[in-house]
């Protein structure tokens, strides 16, 4: 069906069959409640078909034939109220079906019963034919009926309209979705109904010419084309597999936050940021989360603020699941962005990269140790992060405890890797002043990859490889493969949302397949 509404007479006559039906409910209800004496017993004693051991024990035990008699009589009365008020259609629907059934069953058409059959047609009887029409009752949506659902949709529309006019006006491919999104919160612990939902919500992105050439063609001088995606779990080949640091257990894929923060390895398109803190908006944010959930990725890196704080508490309110591995920032003996992490329900924390390249290149080895220490005693897995491989290398030559390491790990095969003869350890924690201006390109983070897979060959700390894709300039079939081939135990990589099918798939191949991996896994 298109998304126009009908017109009124269909509207009308769609109204008329669900107010005829619910009035059939109700009358059932009320003609055997009026009855003193009504009871289920014969009708159950009668089964002769499947279940019918089970209808006979109902039927023989006191209390459980009480209590069916009792569902039996006011499901039929509120469900037939609620489809005659046109109040929670959907699920007066499918109740309405469920005893329809349990009828049927008991006493099918085909097998000779004293109960005769309501319009018998030998397989086709009226609870059938009833329990069709509820059928089509549960898929068309609200507008193409009248009553109490519809009228309450419109008020809380308005409503929200009034409190977010500037959300609610934009024009935007989300649209269509909207009410499917909130259906979701609803959905939170029941996984499968999950699915569904993801398997019919359609998203709408930007897809660069360098995605689809990269790594084959200098891209510099493309154009951008507009392509639509679906995120749509058919498509989903089978869950991330997991893997552990110490007693938890990790998805292999863990995505990163930056996406999220609205931070993005953009360099010179300085709209980008901007753009990515528009796109995700806080239900866009749990949205994501929600696929993660779906495709079998249970952890994902998030900074350390108040923004992330809020959108997680809500997030888990609803039900979610996804662990938070906090990215932090302490200073000096100031643990107090630690703690927030702490407060508010992360399961790990780490140092910032770039924090600890500093911290290592000015030998401040116990402003290193230190918040690694307090996270660790607060009950957490701690570790750190770092551009320059001297971070873990110095960790474990100094006796720094860590659960973890973060290190950035690429190949350098792509067109606008940085040259050779210009590359450094530290040129991410350095000012930027100090370093000519043609020396320092932001388009690469693992100057020497040979040099990280030979240390982590000895480590027998798990390690988490991040930047695998040089922020986009590396596929991400080419990019895992590298990095889990070379030792690394997990792969961190920021995603959008209509990404993580395709990450997740890729991810699940390549640890499935003939995976030629130089280190044993330590996780």
């Amino acid at each position: 069906m298109g998304n126009s509404s009908p017109n009124q007479t269909i509207k009308a006559i769609f109204t008329v069959i669900r107010i005829i039906v619910g009035w059939h409910f109700l009358y059932q209800g009320i003609s055997k409640l009026m009855i003193p004496e009504w009871s289920s017993f014969s009708y159950l004693m009668e089964s002769k078909w499947l279940l019918s051991g089970f209808f006979h024990w109902i039927a023989t035990n006191p209390e459980a034939l009480k209590l069916v008699d009792l569902i039996n009589i006011w499901g039929l009365i509120l469900i037939g109220l609620l489809l005659m008020l046109g109040l929670f259609r959907r699920m007066a629907s499918i109740g309405g079906i469920f005893l329809l059934l349990i009828y049927y069953i008991a006493n099918p058409p085909f097998i000779e019963s004293s109960f005769p059959s309501q319009g018998q047609y030998f397989i086709v009887n009226l609870n059938i034919i009833e329990s069709g029409i509820l059928l089509i009752f549960t898929v068309l949506p609200d507008y193409y009926f009248w009553g109490l659902d519809q009228i309450i949709h419109i008020n809380l529309k308005r409503k929200k309209e009034r409190i977010f006019p500037e959300i609610e006006n934009r024009s935007t491919p989300e649209t269509d979705l909207t009410g499917r999104r909130e259906l979701i919160k609803n959905l939170a612990s029941i996984p499968v109904l999950g699915l569904a939902f993801f398997g019919f919500a359609k998203k709408y992105n930007w897809f660069s010419y360098e995605e689809d050439q990269m790594a084959t063609i200098d891209a510099r001088t493309s154009a951008t084309n507009l392509s639509t995606r679906q995120v749509n779990l058919d498509q989903l080949e089978d869950q991330v597999p997991m893997g552990k640091i110490k007693h938890l257990d990790i998805s292999r894929i863990i995505p990163g936050g930056n996406l999220v923060a609205g931070f993005a390895h953009a360099r010179d398109l300085v709209y980008v940021s901007r753009l990515i803190k528009n796109y995700f908006t806080d239900e866009k944010v749990i949205e994501t989360l929600w696929i993660y959930e779906a495709c079998g990725i249970n952890t994902t890196v998030m900074r350390t603020d108040e923004n992330t704080v809020r959108i997680l508490e809500k997030y888990w309110k609803r039900g979610g699941k996804i662990q938070w591995l906090a990215q932090t920032y302490p200073r000096d003996d100031d643990f107090s962005n630690i703690q927030l992490a702490i407060d508010h329900g992360a399961i790990g924390a780490f140092v910032m990269g770039g924090i600890a390249d500093r911290l290592v290149f000015e030998n401040r080895l116990d402003d290193l140790a230190k918040p690694i220490e307090f996270i660790r005693s607060n009950g957490l897995i701690a570790g750190t992060a770092g551009h320059a491989i001297q971070v873990p290398m110095i960790c474990v030559e100094k006796g720094i405890e860590t659960d973890f390491f973060m290190k950035t790990f690429h190949h350098d095969q792509y067109w606008s890797t940085h040259p050779e003869e210009n590359r450094q350890e530290f040129m991410h924690n350095i000012s930027y002043n100090r370093l000519e201006r043609n020396q320092f390109n932001d388009n690469m983070w693992c100057p020497s990859a040979e040099v990280v897979s030979d240390f982590f060959k000895s480590c027998e700390i798990p390690w988490i490889a991040y930047k695998v894709l040089a922020a986009g300039s590396i596929h991400p079939s080419d990019g895992f493969q590298y990095a889990f081939e070379h030792g690394a135990d997990f792969v961190c990589a920021g995603m959008f949302d209509f990404q993580i099918i395709e990450n997740a798939n890729i991810v699940h191949n390549i640890l499935s397949g003939d995976l030629n991996r130089t280190r044993k896994w330590n996780t």
